[in-house]
């Protein structure tokens, strides 16, 4: 049985039974010596230097927190954070799947169908408005999954370029 969009080919993540592949989701993650509630933290936090800054966004009470405060504090992201964003967020990912049985049991059971971040808000690590969003976090989720089944995480399969209902 599929949940909302999800069908043969597809998996949305963004809610329902694949939610644990979202930032947002209840399960925290270590990187270094830092614990964080959430993916979503994390990455927020890796965005700064600063240290007052990067505290309030661990400390937030909710993911959403997180991510309003790191909007807030836009203006003081380290210079270099569009070069990084992308490592640092398979980073968190590779965290949460290693950290967490659960994530990857649910990850290994989307076989080898697409995964898609099914966020209207996003068009970089989702599909975006339109529907034709970059699926950055999708793409990533498929690498991993493939690395875990002994496959080349360096293979973006041709329809994960195109994200399609």
């Amino acid at each position: 049985m599929h949940h909302g969009l999800d069908n043969d080919n597809q998996v949305f993540f963004y809610e329902q039974e694949f939610y644990v592949l979202s930032n947002f989701s209840a399960f925290k993650v270590q990187i270094a010596r830092n614990v964080f509630m959430t993916a979503e933290h994390a990455y927020h936090f890796e965005k700064f230097v600063n240290d007052q800054l990067k505290a309030e966004i661990k400390f937030a009470w909710s993911a959403h927190e997180a991510f309003q405060r790191a909007q807030a504090y836009k203006a003081h992201r380290r210079p270099d954070w569009d070069a990084v964003k992308v490592e640092v967020m398979k980073k968190i990912l590779w965290a949460k799947v290693d950290q967490h049985s659960y994530v990857r049991k649910k990850l290994l059971e989307t076989g080898e169908r697409q995964l898609v971040e099914n966020s209207w808000r996003d068009d970089y690590w989702g599909w975006g408005e339109n529907k034709n969003g970059q699926n950055m976090l999708g793409k990533l989720w498929m690498g991993i999954r493939d690395e875990l089944r002994g496959f080349p995480s360096l293979r973006l399969r041709a329809e994960a370029d195109q994200v399609r209902p």
